[in-house]
């Protein structure tokens, strides 16, 4: 769109960039933002565990508990014999 185009172009500008390299920076920028969202919804319903968030997340576990942190999400914690697989893992 016309808004969009004219944001790339303010974005190229303040990051004296060309249009490929600013696409880029934005497009990596969008899927770590995605990447951790998908990791914090899939950690609040259960889905996974908080190691295999992280790493669905791409970050180490002591930035990713700060961002659950910040993300105030309610996350299910693992029942005991989950919890014996995780650690068994290692």
């Amino acid at each position: 769109s016309e808004d969009m185009q004219k944001e790339i172009e303010i974005f190229m500008k303040k990051e004296q960039v060309d249009r490929s390299i600013a696409v880029r920076k934005l497009l990596n920028s969008g899927l770590r933002e995605w990447k951790l969202k998908r990791a914090l919804k899939l950690l609040e319903e259960g889905e996974v565990t908080f190691l295999k968030a992280a790493h669905i997340a791409g970050l180490d576990v002591w930035t990713f508990a700060d961002k659950v942190k910040e993300s105030d999400i309610v996350w299910i914690k693992l029942k005991p014999e989950d919890l014996e697989k995780e650690l068994s893992r290692k």
